[in-house]
């Protein structure tokens, strides 16, 4: 934290912020950061998305007392909530063919509520993609909504997200899917 007070200082950046933190963990970083004199994180980079709203247990509380607001990476869950794995398809170079490791979509209640979100949106006419970032930018301790298009249609389309208002009926429907599956990729 000293460095990044000196980076500070020399001008070579403005603030920092912390990723894959718990609620713990950013409290003791407030801790030290008010103890000694030192600057304090402005954001926390986590993983957010419908299928993953652990950051509503503690963090989202954290966020808004201490103003310290989310990143949320990988608010379409590695492409799950767009649609395109939809009846067990592995389109060739999308992320869960490359990345097999991220075995945190690889369960049912994963798939289930993806597929729940996915029509869901479609019975809505809305775009899943954009019924997802949608969601996320809604959320009151969102400070950036980190996109990973891969491709400039994909761009277009989530850029477009945010024009999207999720109706009374949409937002029903989202919270009876997480009641049913709550966090099944964590």
């Amino acid at each position: 934290m000293r460095t990044l007070e000196m980076l500070i200082q020399q001008g070579k950046i403005r603030s920092y912020g912390l990723s894959n933190e718990t609620p713990w963990g950013v409290m003791t970083f407030l801790q030290i950061a008010a103890r000694e004199g030192l600057p304090r994180p402005q954001s926390i980079q986590n993983p957010y998305s419908l299928l993953n709203r652990t950051f509503e247990i503690g963090l989202a509380e954290i966020s808004h007392r201490e103003d310290i607001g989310l990143l949320a990476y990988s608010p379409l869950a590695m492409g799950l909530l767009t649609g395109k794995y939809r009846n067990g398809a592995l389109p060739k170079g999308s992320r869960l063919a490359l990345f097999k490791r991220f075995a945190r979509y690889a369960s049912e209640p994963t798939w289930e509520a993806a597929e729940r979100y996915v029509a869901l949106a479609e019975e809505h006419d809305l775009s899943p993609a954009q019924m997802a970032l949608a969601f996320v930018n809604s959320r009151p301790f969102l400070l950036s909504n980190i996109i990973g298009a891969t491709s400039v249609a994909q761009l277009g389309e989530n850029i477009r997200s945010l024009d999207v208002i999720l109706s009374r009926e949409v937002r029903t429907g989202i919270k009876t899917i997480h009641q049913a599956i709550p966090d099944p990729a964590p």
